[in-house]
């Protein structure tokens, strides 16, 4: 029986040493970069921005070293940065003075993010895209994601027609991509059909449709000040030890309804998420570093426990070969540099 009728590889293919020596190609520096399987480009990152109303100058993050809490003029800066470097995209969370039970800031045509993106409209033009989360946690007083029943649950259905009037205000504000993150069922249909209802039928859907209940999220609830004030997430996040076919029944769902892009959150510890999610569908598939991972790495390498640089780049290269397309990532602007 010969190799083929076998359905083994060709002949030669099953060279052994010495013949087969694989180090050949890895053996300099311009050797390795020709032959790199996985590459980043500046392009295909999209930087997590916060914007807070009521400071006169930005204001660190305890959690997470290196980032802030944006005024409007600090948030402009960054946002040439990063535009200079070559990054794709920024996606902006709002952190407002006043918060209330149903989240009004999330509409208000004054909210910090729609006043934060008619400035950046203005500024950017066309040099990166301009996205923003659409979500309740920033903007309520209970730090949940939607509003919520007599008995303290999530009314999923109640808090469509919210999503959908944030999405609206974003659009007119300017926002680019919509990016949804609440994980309430029926999300992306409603947002879809108020934007096409009022006249933003080109605006993109960018779906947080495997987002994970995840423990990696706690330095993000410092920056946008969304820490639920009572119970969690679990309800409506995605569980960690759930089945990997919910994942993907929840990207399914988003597709049908409309989502032209779906995201894996977060990314390194659901790698394998992402590669059967990249595999099924034909659209781009974000993944979110999130807070926590960029936490753990700034700490180690402040502790002098990893090569920061090397770390960095190993994770996104990563996150990369395992499917994404774009990676949401707060060292957007430092790796863009980097890469060019």
């Amino acid at each position: 029986m010969n190799a083929r009728s076998r359905n083994l590889p060709p002949a030669t293919d099953l060279a052994q040493f010495p013949v087969a020596r694989p180090r050949r190609l890895r053996r300099t520096a311009p050797l390795r970069r020709m032959v790199a399987g996985t590459r980043l480009d500046p392009a295909e990152l999209i930087l997590p921005l916060f914007v807070k109303e009521g400071i006169d100058e930005p204001q660190p993050v305890r959690s997470m070293p290196g980032v802030f809490q944006h005024t409007r003029d600090s948030l402009r800066k960054a946002v040439h940065e990063a535009a200079e470097a070559g990054v794709g995209g920024v996606i902006l969370f709002g952190v407002p003075v006043h918060k209330d039970a149903r989240g009004s800031a999330a509409d208000d045509p004054e909210g910090i993010v729609q006043v934060a993106l008619r400035d950046l409209a203005a500024d950017m033009g066309d040099q990166l895209v301009l996205m923003t989360d659409t979500c309740l946690d920033e903007y309520t007083d209970h730090g949940h994601c939607g509003l919520l029943t007599a008995a303290g649950e999530v009314d999923n259905d109640a808090t469509l027609e919210r999503y959908a009037s944030a999405a609206v205000a974003q659009a007119a504000a300017g926002s680019q991509v919509i990016a949804p993150s609440g994980m309430m069922d029926g999300q992306v249909g409603a947002i879809r059909a108020a934007l096409d209802a009022e006249g933003f039928a080109e605006i993109p859907i960018l779906a947080y449709s495997a987002k994970y209940a995840s423990g990696f999220y706690g330095p993000f609830r410092d920056a946008a000040e969304c820490a639920p004030q009572f119970g969690d997430r679990n309800a409506y996040q995605q569980d960690p030890a759930g089945p990997i076919g919910e994942a993907l029944r929840e990207v399914r769902l988003d597709l049908a309804e409309g989502a032209d892009a779906v995201m894996v959150k977060p990314a390194l510890a659901y790698l394998d998420i992402l590669s059967q999610v990249r595999a099924m569908v034909e659209v781009p598939v974000a993944a979110y570093q999130v807070s926590g991972e960029y936490a753990m790495v700034e700490a180690a390498a402040a502790n002098g426990w990893i090569d920061r640089e090397r770390i960095i780049m190993e994770s996104l290269i990563a996150i990369r070969r395992a499917g994404a397309d774009l990676i949401l990532t707060y060292w957007a602007t430092e790796v863009a540099r980097t890469l060019s």
